[in-house]
C-alpha cells in the first residue's frame, strides 16, 4: 500500500463514527433547549386499575367502554341539579381518583385531554381536577352547557404567595360553543405569566396569571376533588407537558369517527 493510501485510509473509518457522534449531540441539545420534551407524562384511561404510574379508586360506577377511538372511562353525573341555579351541577355520580398530580412541579405547562361530553349533562360540569395535598391550589378543567352545546373553562388557582391568584378563562360566545356527543381535544397552557385554554388547537380564552409549581397532589377524573358537579361523558386520555407547546404540536383527536 502507497502512503498516501495510508493517510487517507483512516478518515474512511472514522467518519461515520463522527457523524453518529454529531446526531446524538444534535439530539441532547434539542432535549435540554425544548423542555417539553424532557419531561411528558401521558395517562390512557382503557382500565379502572392503574392509570400511568398512578393507582386508581373509583367513586359510584364509572365503566370502561368501546368507543370509535378506542377504549375509554365513561361518567354518569346524578342526582337533580339546582332548577333554580343555572350553574349547578349532579351532586353525585361517577369519578375516579389517582395518587399523583402530573404537573406538580412544573413553573410551565401544557396540559391536555381527548374527551367526549354528553348531552346528557348538567349545566356546569367539572371533569378534570388537580390539586395540592394541603391546600387549595389546583388545576382544572370545567365545561358548562349553553343552548345544548359546551364551552371550556380552563382554572389555574394559586393560594402560595399572599392573595389568592385565580386565573379563569371561561368564555361562552357564540364563536365558543361547541356540539356535544362529540370526541374533541382541550388544551390548557401556562408560560409563566398567561393561562390560556384551547380546543382543538383554536383559542377560546386567556387571562394573565402568576402561578407558582404546583405541589405534590391528586387528581380526580369526572369530579371536583370535593366530589360535586359530577361529568357525564367518556375520556380517552390525557397528556402533560413541562413546558409550553405550541398549537401545531397539540394532540389531535384519533383518526376515526368523532362520535
Amino acid at each position: 500500500m502507497r502512503e498516501g493510501d495510508l493517510r487517507w485510509a483512516p478518515a474512511t473509518r472514522v467518519f461515520p463514527y463522527a457523524d453518529m457522534r454529531m446526531r446524538i449531540l444534535a439530539a441532547a441539545i434539542i432535549v435540554l433547549a425544548v423542555p417539553g420534551l424532557a419531561q411528558s407524562t401521558t395517562w390512557r384511561f382503557d382500565n379502572l386499575t392503574k392509570i400511568g404510574d398512578a393507582q386508581v379508586t373509583t367513586v359510584g360506577r364509572p365503566q370502561v367502554v368501546d368507543t370509535s377511538i378506542g377504549k375509554a372511562v365513561h361518567f354518569e353525573g346524578r342526582g337533580n341539579t339546582n332548577s333554580g341555579n343555572p350553574e349547578s351541577g349532579n351532586p353525585t355520580g361517577d369519578a375516579i381518583y389517582l395518587n399523583a398530580a402530573p404537573l406538580s412541579g412544573d413553573a410551565t405547562y401544557t396540559f391536555e385531554v381527548i374527551f367526549r361530553p354528553s348531552s346528557k349533562g348538567a349545566p356546569a360540569q367539572r371533569f378534570f381536577h388537580m390539586q395540592d395535598n394541603d391546600s387549595q391550589s389546583r388545576r382544572m378543567f370545567e365545561i358548562r352547557i349553553r343552548n345544548n352545546e359546551w364551552c371550556l373553562d380552563t382554572v389555574g388557582i394559586d393560594v402560595h404567595q399572599g392573595a389568592e391568584q385565580h386565573g379563569v378563562t371561561l368564555v361562552c360566545d357564540a364563536a365558543r360553543l361547541h356540539p356535544l356527543d362529540r370526541w374533541y381535544v382541550v388544551t390548557a397552557t401556562y408560560d409563566g405569566k398567561t393561562l390560556r385554554g384551547y380546543v382543538d388547537g383554536e383559542l377560546q380564552g386567556e387571562i394573565g396569571v402568576t402561578l407558582a409549581p404546583l405541589p405534590p397532589g391528586t387528581t380526580s377524573v369526572g369530579t371536583r376533588i370535593d366530589k360535586r358537579d359530577f361529568f357525564t361523558g367518556d375520556v380517552y386520555s390525557a397528556r402533560f407537558q413541562r413546558g409550553v407547546l405550541s398549537p401545531g404540536d397539540f394532540w389531535k383527536v384519533p383518526a376515526s369517527s368523532r362520535r
